[in-house]
């Protein structure tokens, strides 16, 4: 019989405002007893832009993804899947990584929404000490100018990874964000943070029982008369 590999890595994606990195954050308290760890590519990217001088630490105002060379963009989003593919136990929190971990056997995909906009913005305000217009205009613009740019970067690897999978064709537009992508959705709206983390550690648990359950099968031959095969 076979058997289905369980989760060895988490992705965390979403736009901003929908709780990815408080979600991180939640994860890694969660499983750090067990081994875990994470990596958040937004600070990673930040901290290299202030370093390279490409950003004020001092503004406000999250910086986007055009402030990056393509071949360095690249780089950070392909050792997300290369650190997916080959290690365990991390914890991956950024735009792209789900979509980075299309393919890859073994990966926890999670996408964070907030279906009331309206929340978002308050979030950012509050987060950035933002005006309610500024915030808006901000996270429309650091948004469209991002998808943009990795429709133009990506698109070889969308056409590699997605199309043809979960009904999705060549016409269809480049969307990083589609629910189709990943295997757990969870709406920030409706869901607290506590809420969310034990949705993911649910998973987790889930697939775990399942992988045990289907092994004792495997083993037993189906003589036993005790196991749930039997």
């Amino acid at each position: 019989m076979t058997t289905k590999q369980p989760f060895k890595n988490i992705t965390i994606s979403g736009l901003p405002g929908a709780g990815s990195t408080t979600l991180l954050q939640g994860l890694k308290d969660a499983l750090k007893y067990e081994g875990w760890k994470g990596f958040s590519g937004g600070e990673f990217m930040r901290s290299y832009a202030e370093e390279k001088g490409l950003f004020n630490k001092e503004n406000k105002f999250h910086h986007n993804a055009t402030h990056y060379e393509d071949e360095f963009d690249m780089k950070v989003d392909y050792g997300i899947r290369e650190k997916v593919e080959s290690e365990k136990n991390w914890i991956i929190e950024s735009w792209l990584s789900g979509f980075m971990a299309q393919g890859v056997p073994g990966v926890l995909k999670v996408l964070m929404t907030c279906s009331s906009k309206a929340v978002r913005v308050d979030r950012i305000v509050n987060r950035d000490a933002l005006t309610t217009d500024e915030a808006l205009d901000h996270i429309d613009k650091r948004y469209k100018e991002n998808l943009k740019k990795w429709q133009r970067v990506y698109a070889k690897e969308w056409k590699n990874w997605v199309v043809g999978k979960h009904g999705i064709t060549t016409s269809d537009p480049i969307d990083f964000w589609r629910s189709e992508l990943y295997d757990v959705v969870i709406d920030t709206y409706s869901t607290n943070q506590p809420e969310a983390v034990e949705l993911v550690l649910d998973e987790l648990k889930k697939k775990q029982t399942t992988i045990q359950k289907n092994q004792e099968e495997a083993s037993c031959g189906g003589v036993c008369g005790s196991c749930p095969g039997c």
